[in-house]
C-alpha cells in the first residue's frame, strides 16, 4: 500500500503550501511511508487526480485544490477529512492502515 499525497509545489497560496506542508510533517512523524505527486509537473497526475475524487467530495465550482490524500488509488480525503481525522485520532484509519502499535520490544 502507498500513500500518494498530491501536492502543488508552485502554489501562491499560503494556505495550500501550509495544508501540505501539515500532511508531510505529520506523516514524517509517524514514520509513515508516502509519495509526494505534484500536480503542477505532470498535467496527466493532475487530470487523475482529479478524475479518482468521487462526485460528491468534488467542488461545487472549478477543481479540487491540492492536497489530496490516496491510498494507492483509493480516495481517503482532502486536508480537512485528513484534519478532522487527525484531530480524533483516526489518521490510520483514514489512510486506510492499521494503527502503529508499540513495539514488543519495549515491554519487559
Amino acid at each position: 500500500m502507498v500513500i500518494r499525497l498530491f501536492i502543488a509545489s508552485s502554489s501562491c497560496s499560503v494556505a495550500i503550501k501550509k495544508r501540505q506542508q501539515d500532511i508531510v510533517q505529520f506523516l514524517e512523524a509517524n514514520k509513515i511511508e508516502f509519495e509526494e505527486v505534484d500536480i503542477t509537473m505532470s498535467e496527466d497526475q493532475r487530470h487523475w487526480m482529479y478524475k479518482h475524487i468521487p462526485q460528491d467530495k468534488q467542488p461545487a465550482q472549478g477543481n479540487p485544490l491540492p492536497p489530496q490524500i490516496f491510498s494507492d488509488d483509493q480516495y481517503c480525503g482532502d486536508y480537512d477529512s485528513f484534519f478532522e481525522a487527525k484531530e480524533s485520532n483516526t489518521v490510520f484509519t483514514f489512510l486506510g492502515m492499521k494503527p502503529n502499535l508499540a513495539s514488543k520490544e519495549s515491554e519487559p
